[in-house]
């Protein structure tokens, strides 16, 4: 299982700069509403696309979805760990749970 991050972490390192936020749901809900330079990555699209949106295997990587009975979040986290990520952490709440805090999302693509 995926080591998991709390809000204020999450936060802290978005503001901080210091992590890649990955949005698990993708498609219209991203373009809906996603968490601060998230980049849109859902499960079928992991193994193509990982290697491009995240060129450094090393780096931190946050994998959020809906909330935290999603289970999006944990299939992509999983899949980016089978392909030598070693920096991931999920967001178990979700961005339901961001916004119900307050926090800023951005819209569309």
């Amino acid at each position: 299982m995926t080591e998991l991050i709390s809000r204020d972490e999450l936060k802290r390192r978005i503001d901080a700069g210091e992590v890649t936020v990955v949005d698990a749901l993708g498609g219209s809900y991203y373009e809906q509403q996603h968490l601060p330079g998230a980049i849109a990555l859902t499960e079928d699209h992991v193994a193509a696309k990982a290697g491009e949106l995240l060129p450094d295997k090393d780096t931190a990587i946050v994998v959020y979805c809906s909330n935290a009975a999603c289970g999006n979040s944990q299939a992509v986290a999983t899949r980016l760990e089978r392909l030598g990520y070693t920096g991931v952490r999920k967001y178990r709440e979700g961005i339901q749970d961001w916004v119900e805090a307050g926090l800023p999302v951005k819209t569309g693509a």
